[in-house]
């Protein structure tokens, strides 16, 4: 691992009763360490997942917008208004790696072919807006991410068959078999979430804390729905007959 800790500042607060810091989860963070060379962020929509991912990608000076460091555009780019809020600790430091956000991708493969001179070689050799959303995405993991970085995800598996998130796993263990790449991702899936030997974070309950596999609501929702698929769906639709 490249990225040790991540510490909130308290001391720089002015307002706690706004924006970032009026989702519970981010008003209680004190800090969080980072044990595993892949790290899972989990939680319920506005638990701060991602609020707290574009803080760390800002601080480390990636496009918020999606990209590195050298991907200059400003489309869609995220304040990121946590970022000054974070004390970043390092061992090393690195600055090598990217931040992937999926709902901004469609702009970043944009400004791709605006820039691109040397064929899309660090995508597949062909132009992201000419493969699929899903083969695009992993076109970018499989090509654009090698060693001796730290990447930042948000929700890759949007535009992931099930069986692609399979073949993402495979790009995960490729990545960190060697223990010099680091991936901090926020997903929904129980999929990538059965990742071996992860470290996963949750952000329910209003603070973060560490927990397992088999405790996540992905996990523990999924398994009970195919477990009970028509006992659930009765019960879910019943009310609307």
């Amino acid at each position: 691992m490249f990225l040790k800790k991540v510490t909130l500042l308290p001391e720089r607060i002015q307002y706690h009763d706004q924006y970032p810091f009026s989702i519970p989860a981010i008003r209680n963070l004190d800090s969080i360490t980072f044990k595993k060379p892949v790290t899972f962020f989990v939680g319920e929509n506005g638990t701060g997942k991602s609020t707290l991912l574009e803080g760390i990608a800002a601080n480390i000076g990636f496009n918020t917008a999606g990209g590195s460091r050298s991907n200059v555009y400003d489309v869609d780019k995220a304040d990121a208004p946590l970022s000054d809020y974070l004390r970043l600790s390092w061992l090393p430091k690195i600055s090598n790696g990217f931040f992937f956000r999926a709902e901004t991708f469609y702009h970043f493969a944009t400004y791709i072919d605006e820039v691109d001179e040397d064929g899309y070689q660090s995508y597949g050799g062909k132009s992201l807006h000419q493969q699929s959303h899903g083969e695009s995405f992993l076109a970018l993991f499989s090509n654009r991410f090698y060693k001796k970085a730290i990447y930042l995800l948000d929700e890759p598996e949007a535009a992931l068959s099930p069986a692609r998130q399979l073949t993402f796993l495979r790009v995960i263990h490729d990545l960190t078999k060697n223990r010099n790449v680091q991936l901090i991702i926020a997903t929904h899936s129980p999929i990538l979430l059965g990742y071996p030997d992860a470290q996963i974070v949750s952000f329910d309950e209003d603070q973060l804390r560490e927990i397992t596999y088999e405790m996540t609501d992905h996990y523990l929702i999924t398994k009970y729905f195919l477990d009970n698929r028509g006992k659930m769906l009765d019960e879910l639709l019943k009310e609307h007959d």
